[in-house]
Formats: C-alpha cells, structure tokens, sequence
C-alpha cells in the first residue's frame, strides 16, 4: 500500500487509488463536477486539480488532475496551494459566465472567492455545465440516447437533430445524476415523459403505482435476464409482502419454539413460560 502526503495527513492507499479517493479517505475535501463513483474517472471539469511533488524532486511540483492520477509511494499533495486556488478560480469564472444563475456554480464560486464571472455573461444562460456525466452514463448503461453537439458556446447536450430520442427508454439516470438539475423531466402514474419523448409507465398490478416505463422493463429485463414478473410489483409492495413473509416466518419459529418447550416439559407448560419470557 503506498504511504503519501495529503496537506499533512499521511494516507496509506490501496493500490490502484486516485488522489482524489484517497483525500477523501483522510476527509480532504476536493471540489468536483464531472465525477461520480459509479462511472470511470473522465477529468473534464477540472475542477480536482491538485499539486503534487516529492522530497526527491527538489521542490518542483506539477498540477494534476486527481480523479484520474494514481497514488504513488512518497508523493506530497498539496490541495490548496496558490496555484490550485487559482486554477479552480478560472474553471469557476468560466462556469459563472455560461451559469450565471446556477446554485451549484453559484455556491462553489462563493468558495472559491468568486461573487461574480470576470468575464462577459453568456447570451442564453443555462444550468448546464458539461459536465458529462448524464451522457457518459447513458453510455455506461448501453443505451446512447443522448450526446454533447457543437462546439464552443453553443455546445450542449441534446438527442439526435434535437427530437424525441428513439433510443431512450425514459428511466431518468442522465437526470438523476446531473447535479444541477437541469434536464428536466414529468412522471406520473400512466406517464412519463423526457427529451420530448412520451413513455407508457409499467403500473404496478396490486396498487397501480406507475414504476418504470415499459421500454425500461423490457431494456433491463433483456440485459439483466430477470423474469418479467419482476417488474409486475412496485418496491412499495414487494416491501410489504416481505414484511408480511417475514412476520410469518418469526409466528412459526414462535410455535415450534413452544411446542418444543412443552414437549421437553412432557406437557406441563414450565418450559413455555419459561421460552415466552424469554421472548422466544
């Protein structure tokens, strides 16, 4: 396991760690944007930039980027030098400019020392901040619905020639994980609609709960192999029936208890009341 430096915490990683799991292991705290542990590391906000040097290095040291740079033995990691505070400074300007009116961008800005964008404000302001992530998930999950167009300015996540997304199968994890909020989304019992794509939800057949749509039941029940009964019941009921199982299954053990108890007795019931206040 290498032994590092971390603004003076001394941290024993496993092998294989980035800098950025293992500030968090000693409570380090590293702003990020684009990263989330269910998805491989992509360093596209560059906000987790950190400077590293060695004792053997004779005091020069290099920024970069920490979700994706791997832990080494002896390595010093200085999270909150002079010129990682500036580099997040200019990252967060930038973000300020594009998402002026964003709580997130707002907030880190704030941190960071910024009250408002250096730079001029963006002529349609949006809560996206490329982050990446709702498309980069939408890959992980095999589906490719969405994607990032253009370039520069203008760049922004939409589906194909901006209509209906033919690939999406609505099951909401590009806004789920997007931290800003900003892909919007109507669910309801019978419907569900995203991207301007209408969906059919899968009700569930005791409580008529809309739970998933049918295209996301039929996406995962391929891809996973679980049978379609699966889907036949929301969480909500299926965590009833296991209560209800589960009362059964402790009544029955109850019984067997207190019938043994008489039996060891040869029916005189010491051994139950005995079992009962024991809270067998």
């Amino acid at each position: 396991m290498p032994t590092l430096r971390i603004d003076g915490h001394v941290v024993k990683a496993r092998e294989g760690a980035t800098l950025l799991e293992a500030a968090r292991q000693v409570g380090v705290h590293v702003p990020t944007l684009c990263h989330h542990e269910a998805l491989e590391p992509w360093g596209g906000c560059r906000l987790c930039v950190v400077d590293i040097t060695k004792a053997s290095w004779n005091g020069w040291a290099k920024t970069v980027v920490s979700c994706m740079y791997p832990v080494e033995e002896g390595l010093i990691v200085d999270t909150r030098s002079d010129r990682v505070k500036e580099t997040r400074q200019v990252v967060l300007d930038l973000l300020l400019a594009r998402s002026p009116d964003t709580p997130l961008v707002q907030q880190l800005a704030k941190e960071h020392g910024l009250e408002k964008t250096s730079y001029q404000l963006s002529a349609n302001p949006t809560d996206c901040i490329l982050c990446g992530l709702c498309t980069r998930i939408c890959d992980h999950l095999g589906i490719s619905a969405i994607a990032a167009v253009d370039r520069g300015a203008g760049r922004e996540i939409a589906p194909p020639f901006h209509d209906a997304p033919p690939d999406c199968i609505g099951c909401l994890a590009c806004a789920e994980i997007c931290p800003t909020g900003h892909i919007r989304y109507e669910t309801g019992d019978r419907e569900r609609v995203i991207w301007n794509k209408r969906f059919e939800m899968q009700r569930c057949k005791r409580c008529g709960r809309g739970q998933v749509t049918r295209e996301e039941a039929a996406y995962f029940g391929k891809r996973t192999g679980v049978p379609p009964g699966y889907f036949e019941l929301c969480d909500k009921c299926k965590r009833e029936d296991l209560a209800k199982t589960a009362a059964r299954l402790a009544v029955g053990r109850y019984h067997d208890d207190a019938t043994q108890a008489a039996a060891s007795d040869g029916g005189d019931g010491s051994s139950f009341g005995s079992a009962r206040a024991k809270g067998l």
